[in-house]
């Protein structure tokens, strides 16, 4: 991370670095909004490439698949909205804060609409959350056949533990429904975390505690193994909640959640917009290898 991110300063300069201490490092913005860093349009291919280079370090290469269709839906986008409001793949804005391979703590965030990659290093180490992947349109189909549908992984293996959910297991789970109308944890770190909902593995039968088990790898494999290790929680200390009906195709929501772990999924606009997040509530943005750092150095 530290040379990707080296070799893509020697190809830009400012206005990075930012300060680590700066106040965007600490928030993630996936809506079309303003964000902080370079933006891929105003870049030349080398120094484009390298951003590109620098998001790979932080995702494993289905991941990185992922993402990459994720960008190129801008232009499917913008022509279903008749290029009214002039969506391009270029809209994407790398920022790095503090110096790579420093001893001090930096970081580095790929972001735009849709996407939000952000790592922090300190020490050594590092922590990657939070890992944000959406998808409009979520799904792209010509007859029968499906075209692009870059989430489908984590949409068909929460549909699958839902179905094998006991009635009694799919009562506690189930919230409500109707979902909400985006992810719950918002772009910042969540002032107070949000309270565990629905059903506990402990009390799953043998498959649907598979499938969770699954379910959690999808996402946690966002990350090259080396960053994954370790971030496996407990099963027994997770729960599952599902919000809304429980077909694909219509807007549905679901959470899991840990002592360390929060991954939710929205899926929106008539079924076809979906939000997800990987997240470490009491470690988002760095926060485990700061307070560390603080104890050791300062």
């Amino acid at each position: 991370m530290a040379t990707a991110a080296g070799e893509l300063l020697s190809l830009v300069g400012p206005p990075l670095p930012y300060p680590f201490e700066d106040s965007g490092r600490r928030w993630i913005e996936y809506r079309p909004r303003t964000r902080p860093g370079v933006s891929l349009a105003a870049l030349e291919v080398p120094a484009r490439k390298a951003a590109f280079r620098l998001l790979a370090t932080g995702l494993g290469p289905h991941a990185y698949a992922q993402a990459l269709s994720i960008v190129s839906l801008e232009e499917v986008l913008d022509r279903s909205e008749g290029f009214a409001r002039g969506r391009h793949l270029n809209d994407y804005w790398v920022s790095i804060f503090g110096t790579p391979g420093s001893s001090a703590p930096w970081s580095w965030r790929f972001e735009g609409h849709h996407l939000s990659v952000t790592m922090t290093v300190a020490g050594g180490l590092v922590s990657p959350a939070p890992v944000f992947f959406g998808a409009n349109p979520a799904r792209v189909s010509y007859g029968a056949h499906t075209v692009s549908r870059p989430l489908a992984p984590e949409e068909d293996v929460a549909f699958a533990l839902l179905a094998a959910l006991s009635p009694t297991e799919r009562s506690l789970a189930v919230v409500s429904d109707v979902p909400p109308p985006d992810i719950e944890s918002g772009v910042s770190p969540a002032a107070e975390p949000l309270s565990p909902a629905g059903v506990s593995a402990t009390v799953l039968n043998p498959a649907a505690g598979a499938l969770l088990a699954g379910l959690v790898g999808v996402y946690l494999d966002r990350l090259p193994s080396a960053l994954a290790d370790g971030l496996s929680p407990a099963l027994e200390e997770l729960r599952f909640a599902w919000a809304g009906p429980d077909r694909p195709g219509v807007p549905h929501y679901y959470r899991i959640q840990g002592a360390d772990l929060l991954i939710e999924y929205d899926n929106t606009a008539g079924g076809n917009h979906a939000h997800t997040v990987l997240r470490r509530p009491s470690a988002d943005f760095g926060a485990d290898l700061l307070a560390e750092h603080r104890e050791a150095y300062h």
